[in-house]
């Protein structure tokens, strides 16, 4: 009769150095998607914010394009000399606050 085979003993050390490089590497992984993760956020808000941007001066833009297409008007023209010259009309009167 023949004697049964026992089975070979396996390494437990090796066993476990596998299983802590495989656990070092998934934490790595983790650690770096946790990363890039709040560089998208970042990125998306940053874009966001152009996008703002953008749609800032593309109303100013038609603003600019209906008043080109308007033409001089008396009434900008005051306005401009106004804004842009500190000009005051002839029946106007200026107030200074000198309070601050």
């Amino acid at each position: 009769m023949a004697k049964p085979v026992k089975p070979a003993k396996k390494k437990k050390s090796g066993n476990l150095l596998v299983h802590v490089v495989i656990l070092l590497l998934l934490a790595t992984v983790g650690w770096r998607l946790h990363a890039l993760q709040g560089q998208v956020r970042a990125a998306q808000a940053e874009r966001d914010q152009y996008a703002r941007q953008v749609e800032n001066v593309q109303q100013e833009n038609e603003t600019l394009r209906s008043d080109i297409a308007e033409g001089p008007t008396e009434e900008k023209m005051k306005e401009l000399a106004r804004e842009e010259l500190g000009m005051i009309d002839s029946n106007s009167y200026l107030f200074l606050d000198r309070s601050n």
